[in-house]
């Protein structure tokens, strides 16, 4: 049809208009990769949704009919809710110090919510949007690291979505948002894109302590790159300005520059302790007995991490190997705060930070196909058992 169009011989305003009207087409349109990946994106946001309804109909403990839209609104949600809702200066009316969050993605939150829906559906939306947009960076990242496998780019992305702990990025939980921002940020900083790259992780200084480490990641990648750029070097100091400006706001609210850390510290034992120490009582949290047989859960949480712990770990030395400092430096900082606490624990979910995780399981996928296909026997159940547990009120990490 548009072949036999351009034999024809329109008016000049009419074929403008033509070229103008495919030119934006074209433009906005997403390419084959960003479509495949928002196709894995739908498929997982529907599973998930469908977990929600369900889960807690099958597993509800008690004998009332539960209410299955309040299944979203577990654990940390609470917390962020509630900054969304009250914000810092108004004591802890989710009865956690909402000092230990960072302000990002409850602002988000707040500005969605004006639309009538609700702060729960609101913090969904922003995690929906932000793990659409994660996928596809990830992708791309995938593919500018590893050119040769084609179509690696959407495999690290399914991966990424099938994850074990996936529900954290469908929930309205900082995952996503983070990984929005800190994704296209490291595939500037790869491409030599340092201004671009340090304002994608000061936004992501706004959503999670964790952009510190990647603060420190984007100095090492810096420094140890053949891109570096000297002249480019002031922009790395923007990821303080949001840091600093949060410390600064927590001083005048609560009379500390280091409110954070006590909310952390008051809330979740998150005062330092030495990396053997904290191993050991992650090990008695994990051993048979520790928790009442009501909390089994924790029990089998405690195993978790152990587990992701040792995953991290795995990764760590694969990216050592493969002297990809600014990675490593990544992982390893992360690793390194999570076993720092009085027990390691949120590190599973930490894992979905990772991205050189997602992409390395991609490369031994496509390499070795048949481990693929054992890692995804194995996760997809995981993570349908991880997501039930959420939804049902059960602590997953």
């Amino acid at each position: 049809m548009f072949e036999r169009a351009a034999a024809d011989e329109p008016r000049p305003g009419r074929a403008r208009r033509a070229r103008v009207d495919g030119s934006w087409w074209r433009r906005w349109r997403p390419s084959p990769l960003a479509r495949e990946v928002l196709g894995w994106w739908l498929i997982t946001r529907v599973a998930l949704f469908v977990l929600s309804v369900s889960a807690p109909l099958l597993f509800n403990r008690g004998s009332d009919y539960p209410n299955v839209w309040r299944a979203w609104l577990q654990w940390d949600v609470w917390h962020l809710k509630a900054v969304a809702e009250f914000g810092y200066a108004n004591g802890e009316p989710s009865g956690a110090p909402l000092a230990a969050f960072f302000p990002g993605f409850p602002l988000l939150v707040r500005i969605v919510s004006y639309t009538g829906i609700g702060y729960v559906a609101a913090g969904i939306v922003v995690s929906a949007v932000a793990s659409a947009v994660a996928g596809v960076y990830l992708a791309r990242l995938a593919q500018y690291e590893f050119p040769e496998l084609k179509g690696i780019g959407p495999n690290a992305a399914m991966i990424w979505y099938g994850a074990p702990v996936g529900v954290f990025l469908a929930a309205g939980y900082t995952e996503a948002l983070f990984c929005a921002l800190a994704f296209p940020g490291w595939l500037a900083a790869r491409q030599g894109r340092w201004a671009r790259a340090a304002v994608f992780v000061a936004l992501a200084c706004t959503v999670r302590v964790s952009g510190i480490f990647l603060v420190f990641a984007l100095l090492v990648e810096f420094v140890t790159s053949k891109k570096r750029d000297w002249l480019s070097l002031p922009w790395l100091a923007l990821p303080a300005v949001p840091l600093l400006g949060f410390m600064a706001y927590l001083k005048q609210i609560h009379g500390s520059w280091f409110a954070w850390q006590d909310a952390q510290e008051k809330g979740w034992a998150r005062e330092f302790t030495w990396p053997w120490i904290s191993l050991m009582h992650t090990f008695e949290a994990a051993s048979k007995g520790h928790f009442p047989a009501d909390r089994s859960d924790w029990t089998w949480m405690f195993r978790a991490e152990l587990v992701a712990l040792f995953v991290g770990l795995v990764l760590l030395a694969w990216l050592f190997w493969r002297r990809s400092w600014g990675e490593a430096a990544w992982v390893a900082a992360t690793i390194g705060a999570f076993c720092t606490s009085f027990w390691i624990y949120s590190l599973t979910r930490a894992t979905l930070l990772m991205w050189p995780l997602w992409i390395g399981l991609a490369v031994v996928a496509m390499r070795r196909p048949w481990l693929g296909r054992l890692y995804l026997a194995v996760a997809i159940p995981l993570a349908a058992v991880w997501a039930a547990g959420f939804f049902t009120g059960r602590w997953s990490g």
